[in-house]
């Protein structure tokens, strides 16, 4: 008897919008419709929301979501340490995460997952153009000027690393677990962990936006913190090469 296939998908939680909880559900509806034959574990980490997180919501979601746990705590500590929680917690084989309003296009999911299942270690979401029409022009601003600085100072071999939707298989969470930048520029390293590594194979996988998503602002603080994190990333991109 073929053994099943099983999935984590790993979703952080900051003061979701409203219905977010249907969103998912949806999702994890149409997910499972899509791969009858895969097991699907969902892990949502609330990191230390300022909105309280009703417990009603909680419990709406395990009635519908067979293999589900909600991780919490009170302090906010940024998307990349949240999503380590996450993964530390996840038992199987493949992992994917992304944000909770599933903001790819579902068919871009599934390109992740089929990449995985066909042996990337690694599966990497890259941003189509299209993006680009439908992003704030201050977020087109930041994501040219990291994927230039990405290009020419890191030379690695995806240069958008920030898209929010990743896979790996267990090799992958490996190197995802010993990141240490908890906010946006967790993605970086982890590729840049990733692309040291020669054994292992890293992906690129285009995906798209899904329509009508509502963008965040950009916290300029935050920004300013992470450009000593990508000054992290660097000096230790230089000390590799020696």
């Amino acid at each position: 008897m073929q053994e099943t296939t099983k999935l984590d998908i790993v979703l952080p939680c900051y003061n979701p919008l409203p219905d977010w909880e249907k969103r998912i559900i949806n999702a994890m509806n149409t997910l499972k419709s899509a791969l009858p034959d895969v097991e699907l574990y969902l892990y949502i980490v609330n990191d230390g929301s300022s909105q309280k997180v009703e417990p009603t919501l909680i419990w709406a979601l395990k009635d519908v979501i067979r293999n589900f746990q909600f991780i919490e705590y009170k302090k906010n500590r940024g998307k990349g340490y949240a999503l380590r929680q996450g993964v530390a917690e996840t038992k199987n084989d493949l992992c994917i995460y992304t944000d909770i309003d599933f903001p790819y296009e579902m068919e871009s999911f599934l390109r992740i997952y089929e990449d995985l299942k066909k042996g990337s270690d690694v599966s990497i979401g890259v941003r189509s153009e299209v993006y680009y029409e439908s992003v704030p022009k201050v977020r087109i601003w930041i994501s040219k000027t990291l994927k230039f600085f990405v290009r020419n100072l890191l030379s690695l071999p995806v240069t958008d690393t920030q898209c929010g939707l990743k896979g790996f298989n267990k090799k992958g969470k490996v190197l995802f677990l010993q990141t240490t930048i908890d906010r946006y520029l967790f993605d970086l390293e982890f590729v840049f962990n990733t692309a040291k590594q020669k054994a292992l194979k890293l992906h690129p996988v285009t995906v798209e936006l899904r329509p009508g998503i509502v963008f965040t602002n950009m916290n300029f603080k935050v920004l300013f913190q992470e450009g000593r994190s990508f000054l992290k990333i660097f000096f230790k991109s230089l000390f590799s090469k020696n």
